[in-house]
């Protein structure tokens, strides 16, 4: 699946450049409405707290239900899930699965009960990071662990599916991490890999997709207009 993303800050929709927090740029005031227009064209959607992400505890949760209320399709989202109340709490409002960031370096056993209870379609794991290492609390913190160590033990634990965003393409227009992505597409085979992170037109879409990488998020391009909606339907549509 190709994901439009809504990446919530204070109840917006925004952008931030490379996950910094102080270079934010609005994209709709009306995050609602903003969903409702993506569903006419491409039925799923990625959404992130970005202020959860941030302090690791739900700060847009009354947005993202009205957004679930009017957005009949596929929605997965990311953002302050970092115990077992918020994420069954999201998983109750209807959220289709929830994304574990943080909470993969930090609270490995919240991971493992997850997927034991919710099963890994509906618990993926996202994988953010500079240079083959994690980052961590909206990408403020820098870890020392390795991409592929995370993946490879969150794997162990029954974890099928991996949003991979290298934080120094997100948002920058300049395409996504190829070589990252073979590398672990290559060492990693058993995983399913979700590219997120500089994807910049439907030329990007089918590189990934030669690779074998058919789920995409896709931020920024579309309030670029450097894709659009019915340029991801297309692309998705295309076997």
């Amino acid at each position: 699946m190709i994901f439009p993303a809504i990446d919530l800050y204070k109840g917006q929709s925004v952008r931030l450049y490379k996950g910094d927090y102080e270079k934010v740029t609005l994209i709709d005031n009306d995050p609602v409405a903003q969903a409702k227009k993506i569903f006419t064209k491409v039925p799923q959607l990625h959404l992130v707290d970005l202020n959860g992400a941030k302090t690791g505890s739900p700060e847009n949760f009354e947005i993202i239900k009205q957004i679930r209320e009017n957005f009949p399709g596929f929605i997965e989202l990311g953002g302050g899930i970092r115990n077992y109340q918020t994420a069954q709490r999201y998983l109750k409002l209807g959220i289709d699965r929830i994304i574990l960031g943080s909470a993969a370096i930090e609270d490995a056993a919240l991971v493992k009960k997850l997927l034991a209870e919710f099963g890994s379609d509906r618990t993926v794991i996202g994988i953010d990071g500079k240079n083959g290492k994690v980052a961590v609390n909206g990408w403020i913190d820098q870890s020392q662990i390795k991409m592929t160590d995370l993946i490879l033990e969150m794997s162990n634990f029954g974890a099928k599916s991996f949003i991979v965003t290298d934080v120094d393409r997100d948002g920058t227009m300049t395409g996504p991490n190829l070589d990252l992505l073979m590398s672990l597409s290559q060492r990693l085979p058993q995983i399913n890999l979700v590219a997120s992170g500089g994807v910049r037109d439907a030329k990007d879409l089918h590189q990934l997709k030669a690779l074998g990488i058919k789920d995409v998020i896709i931020g920024k391009a579309l309030y670029e207009k450097t894709i659009t909606l019915e340029e991801i339907a297309e692309v998705e549509n295309v076997s």
